[in-house]
Protein backbone atom coordinates (compact mmCIF):
# COMPACT_ATOMS: atom_id res chain seq x y z
CA UNK A 1 0.00 0.00 0.00
CA UNK A 2 1.34 3.03 -0.62
CA UNK A 3 0.86 5.19 2.48
CA UNK A 4 1.19 8.89 0.69
CA UNK A 5 -2.36 8.25 -0.84
CA UNK A 6 -5.75 7.96 -0.45
CA UNK A 7 -6.64 4.53 0.04
CA UNK A 8 -8.16 3.37 -3.25
CA UNK A 9 -12.16 2.17 -3.49
CA UNK A 10 -13.80 -1.23 -3.61
CA UNK A 11 -12.29 -3.44 -6.81
CA UNK A 12 -15.70 -4.16 -8.59
CA UNK A 13 -16.19 -8.22 -8.52
CA UNK A 14 -14.30 -8.55 -4.89
CA UNK A 15 -16.73 -10.50 -2.66
CA UNK A 16 -18.34 -7.52 -0.65
CA UNK A 17 -20.27 -7.41 2.84
CA UNK A 18 -22.31 -4.80 3.37
CA UNK A 19 -24.64 -3.19 5.86
CA UNK A 20 -26.28 0.39 7.02
CA UNK A 21 -26.36 1.83 10.47
CA UNK A 22 -27.77 5.27 11.94
CA UNK A 23 -25.20 7.68 12.88
CA UNK A 24 -26.49 8.59 16.89
CA UNK A 25 -25.52 11.28 19.68
CA UNK A 26 -23.08 9.04 21.49
CA UNK A 27 -20.81 8.40 18.31
CA UNK A 28 -20.55 12.39 17.45
CA UNK A 29 -19.03 15.56 18.80
CA UNK A 30 -20.67 18.87 19.46
CA UNK A 31 -20.74 19.75 16.12
CA UNK A 32 -22.41 16.30 15.05
CA UNK A 33 -19.28 15.01 13.35
CA UNK A 34 -19.22 10.93 13.47
CA UNK A 35 -16.13 10.71 15.98
CA UNK A 36 -12.58 8.38 15.02
CA UNK A 37 -14.00 6.05 17.79
CA UNK A 38 -17.27 5.79 16.82
CA UNK A 39 -15.94 4.95 13.44
CA UNK A 40 -13.46 2.29 14.94
CA UNK A 41 -16.86 0.89 16.74
CA UNK A 42 -18.30 0.44 13.41
CA UNK A 43 -15.84 -1.12 12.31
CA UNK A 44 -15.71 -3.82 14.79
CA UNK A 45 -19.11 -4.39 14.69
CA UNK A 46 -19.33 -4.92 10.82
CA UNK A 47 -16.63 -7.54 11.14
CA UNK A 48 -18.61 -9.21 13.91
CA UNK A 49 -21.57 -9.33 11.50
CA UNK A 50 -19.80 -10.44 8.65
CA UNK A 51 -18.68 -13.56 10.05
CA UNK A 52 -21.77 -13.88 11.08
CA UNK A 53 -23.66 -13.32 8.07
CA UNK A 54 -21.00 -16.33 5.99
CA UNK A 55 -21.62 -18.78 8.97
CA UNK A 56 -18.21 -18.93 10.18
CA UNK A 57 -18.30 -16.88 14.01
CA UNK A 58 -17.95 -20.02 15.55
CA UNK A 59 -14.66 -21.37 13.58
CA UNK A 60 -13.41 -17.69 14.02
CA UNK A 61 -14.78 -16.43 16.73
CA UNK A 62 -11.31 -14.16 18.12
CA UNK A 63 -10.04 -12.06 16.59
CA UNK A 64 -7.28 -8.82 17.08
CA UNK A 65 -6.52 -5.41 15.12
CA UNK A 66 -2.83 -4.75 14.65
CA UNK A 67 -3.50 -1.13 12.60
CA UNK A 68 -6.23 0.61 11.72
CA UNK A 69 -6.18 3.00 9.23
CA UNK A 70 -8.80 5.65 8.61
CA UNK A 71 -9.45 8.35 5.82
CA UNK A 72 -11.43 11.31 6.22
CA UNK A 73 -12.52 12.70 3.17
CA UNK A 74 -15.68 13.90 4.17
CA UNK A 75 -16.57 13.13 7.46
CA UNK A 76 -20.36 11.20 8.58
CA UNK A 77 -22.83 13.62 10.40
CA UNK A 78 -26.00 13.46 12.50
CA UNK A 79 -28.65 11.61 11.81
CA UNK A 80 -26.90 10.46 9.01
CA UNK A 81 -27.95 6.41 8.00
CA UNK A 82 -23.95 5.58 7.04
CA UNK A 83 -23.74 2.61 4.66
CA UNK A 84 -20.76 -0.03 5.44
CA UNK A 85 -19.12 -1.69 2.49
CA UNK A 86 -16.18 -4.71 3.69
CA UNK A 87 -14.25 -6.72 1.35
CA UNK A 88 -10.37 -7.62 1.80
CA UNK A 89 -7.88 -6.51 -0.32
CA UNK A 90 -4.66 -8.40 0.81
CA UNK A 91 -3.95 -11.53 2.96
CA UNK A 92 -1.79 -14.20 4.22
CA UNK A 93 -3.46 -17.14 5.59
CA UNK A 94 -3.32 -16.06 9.28
CA UNK A 95 -4.16 -12.47 8.85
CA UNK A 96 -5.85 -10.54 6.41
CA UNK A 97 -6.15 -6.20 5.45
CA UNK A 98 -9.62 -5.54 5.35
CA UNK A 99 -11.15 -2.73 4.04
CA UNK A 100 -14.33 -0.64 5.19
CA UNK A 101 -15.50 2.35 3.15
CA UNK A 102 -18.49 4.32 4.68
CA UNK A 103 -20.56 6.79 3.11
CA UNK A 104 -23.96 7.96 3.26
CA UNK A 105 -26.31 9.86 1.12
CA UNK A 106 -25.66 13.50 3.47
CA UNK A 107 -22.40 12.83 1.11
CA UNK A 108 -19.90 10.92 3.72
CA UNK A 109 -16.74 9.30 2.69
CA UNK A 110 -14.29 7.43 5.27
CA UNK A 111 -12.25 5.09 3.95
CA UNK A 112 -10.66 2.49 6.11
CA UNK A 113 -8.13 -0.32 6.22
CA UNK A 114 -7.60 -2.88 9.18
CA UNK A 115 -4.88 -5.58 9.72
CA UNK A 116 -6.63 -7.98 11.72
CA UNK A 117 -5.02 -11.24 12.87
CA UNK A 118 -7.12 -14.53 13.43
CA UNK A 119 -6.57 -15.82 17.06
CA UNK A 120 -6.83 -19.19 18.47
CA UNK A 121 -9.29 -19.16 21.51
CA UNK A 122 -7.45 -22.44 22.75
CA UNK A 123 -3.83 -21.31 22.59
CA UNK A 124 -3.92 -17.08 22.42
CA UNK A 125 -1.96 -16.99 19.56
CA UNK A 126 -2.65 -16.24 15.80
CA UNK A 127 -3.84 -19.28 13.57
CA UNK A 128 -4.62 -20.40 10.42
CA UNK A 129 -7.68 -19.21 9.08
CA UNK A 130 -10.24 -21.61 7.38
CA UNK A 131 -10.29 -22.53 4.02
CA UNK A 132 -13.70 -21.70 3.61
CA UNK A 133 -13.15 -18.22 4.82
CA UNK A 134 -10.04 -18.15 2.78
CA UNK A 135 -10.88 -19.69 -0.89
CA UNK A 136 -13.64 -16.56 -1.80
CA UNK A 137 -11.03 -13.56 -1.09
CA UNK A 138 -7.46 -15.73 -3.17
CA UNK A 139 -9.80 -14.93 -6.08
CA UNK A 140 -10.33 -11.35 -6.08
CA UNK A 141 -7.01 -10.35 -4.75
CA UNK A 142 -3.04 -10.61 -5.68
CA UNK A 143 -1.14 -10.19 -2.29
CA UNK A 144 -1.68 -13.64 -0.64
CA UNK A 145 2.00 -13.22 1.37
CA UNK A 146 0.89 -9.61 3.42
CA UNK A 147 3.45 -9.41 6.51
CA UNK A 148 3.52 -7.02 9.35
CA UNK A 149 5.40 -3.83 9.09
CA UNK A 150 5.23 -1.10 11.02
CA UNK A 151 4.40 2.16 9.24
CA UNK A 152 4.62 4.37 12.35
CA UNK A 153 8.07 3.90 13.24
CA UNK A 154 8.83 7.86 14.39
CA UNK A 155 10.86 7.98 17.81
CA UNK A 156 8.91 9.37 21.26
CA UNK A 157 10.79 12.92 22.26
CA UNK A 158 11.86 14.02 25.01
CA UNK A 159 9.31 15.21 27.71
CA UNK A 160 10.88 18.49 27.58
CA UNK A 161 10.74 19.56 23.73
CA UNK A 162 8.95 21.82 22.34
CA UNK A 163 4.72 21.44 22.19
CA UNK A 164 5.31 17.71 23.73
CA UNK A 165 2.58 17.26 26.84
CA UNK A 166 2.95 14.02 29.00
CA UNK A 167 0.01 13.06 30.84
CA UNK A 168 -1.65 9.97 32.57
CA UNK A 169 -4.55 8.84 30.85
CA UNK A 170 -6.79 6.88 33.43
CA UNK A 171 -8.78 3.88 32.35
CA UNK A 172 -11.87 2.64 33.84
CA UNK A 173 -13.96 -0.82 33.85
CA UNK A 174 -15.76 -0.08 30.77
CA UNK A 175 -12.44 -0.09 28.60
CA UNK A 176 -12.10 -3.64 28.99
CA UNK A 177 -12.68 -6.15 26.58
CA UNK A 178 -13.71 -9.71 26.69
CA UNK A 179 -10.12 -10.49 26.25
CA UNK A 180 -9.03 -8.33 29.44
CA UNK A 181 -7.14 -5.90 27.39
CA UNK A 182 -8.31 -2.26 26.77
CA UNK A 183 -10.38 -1.86 23.67
CA UNK A 184 -8.95 -0.75 20.70
CA UNK A 185 -11.89 1.80 20.29
CA UNK A 186 -10.57 3.70 23.23
CA UNK A 187 -7.29 4.32 22.05
CA UNK A 188 -9.42 6.70 19.83
CA UNK A 189 -10.51 8.69 22.76
CA UNK A 190 -7.06 9.75 23.33
CA UNK A 191 -6.97 10.71 19.90
CA UNK A 192 -9.72 12.59 20.02
CA UNK A 193 -8.91 14.66 22.70
CA UNK A 194 -6.47 15.82 21.36
CA UNK A 195 -7.93 16.58 18.14
CA UNK A 196 -10.05 19.21 19.77
CA UNK A 197 -7.18 21.88 19.77
CA UNK A 198 -6.05 21.36 15.84
CA UNK A 199 -9.85 22.66 14.37
CA UNK A 200 -7.48 23.16 11.18
CA UNK A 201 -6.12 19.42 11.05
CA UNK A 202 -10.15 18.89 11.21
CA UNK A 203 -11.72 20.75 9.23
CA UNK A 204 -9.54 19.03 5.55
CA UNK A 205 -9.55 15.55 4.40
CA UNK A 206 -6.78 13.87 6.72
CA UNK A 207 -5.87 10.04 7.79
CA UNK A 208 -5.75 8.85 11.21
CA UNK A 209 -3.36 5.75 11.99
CA UNK A 210 -3.31 3.90 15.07
CA UNK A 211 -0.71 1.39 15.53
CA UNK A 212 -1.45 -1.50 18.37
CA UNK A 213 1.94 -2.88 19.33
CA UNK A 214 1.36 -4.81 22.47
CA UNK A 215 -2.18 -5.20 24.66
CA UNK A 216 -2.92 -2.55 27.51
CA UNK A 217 -4.63 -4.17 30.32
CA UNK A 218 -7.38 -2.24 32.85
CA UNK A 219 -5.00 -2.56 35.43
CA UNK A 220 -1.93 -0.45 33.31
CA UNK A 221 -0.82 3.44 34.40
CA UNK A 222 -0.98 4.60 30.92
CA UNK A 223 0.11 7.80 30.30
CA UNK A 224 0.25 9.65 26.88
CA UNK A 225 3.14 11.52 24.91
CA UNK A 226 1.82 13.81 22.50
CA UNK A 227 3.74 15.72 20.25
CA UNK A 228 1.83 18.63 17.48
CA UNK A 229 3.40 19.07 14.47
CA UNK A 230 2.54 21.86 11.68
CA UNK A 231 0.05 19.36 9.99
CA UNK A 232 -0.04 16.43 12.02
CA UNK A 233 0.11 15.16 15.50
CA UNK A 234 1.52 12.38 16.97
CA UNK A 235 0.88 9.75 20.47
CA UNK A 236 2.55 7.32 22.05
CA UNK A 237 0.88 5.13 24.38
CA UNK A 238 3.01 4.21 27.21
CA UNK A 239 3.08 1.79 30.14
CA UNK A 240 6.37 1.72 32.35
CA UNK A 241 8.35 3.01 30.19
CA UNK A 242 7.23 0.01 27.05
CA UNK A 243 5.90 1.29 24.23
CA UNK A 244 1.92 -0.17 24.06
CA UNK A 245 0.50 1.32 20.92
CA UNK A 246 1.34 4.50 18.46
CA UNK A 247 -0.73 7.04 16.81
CA UNK A 248 -0.70 9.90 13.91
CA UNK A 249 -3.37 12.30 12.89
CA UNK A 250 -1.81 14.20 9.66
CA UNK A 251 -3.42 16.18 6.76
CA UNK A 252 -4.03 14.34 3.64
Amino acid sequence: MDTTRTLPPWPAGAPLFETSRPVRTGDVDADRRLRLDGVARYLQDIGWDNLDAIGLREVHPLWIVRRTVIDVLVPGTFPDRVRLHRWCSELSNRWCHMRVDVDSDGGTDIRTEGFWINISPDTGMPTRMADEFIEPLLEHTTEHRLRWHRRLTAAKPEAEAPGVQVTPFPLRFTDVDLLGHVNNAVYWHAVEEHLSDRPDLMAAPHRATIEYLSPVLGTDSLRLWVAHGDAAVDLWFEVDGELRAQARVEAH
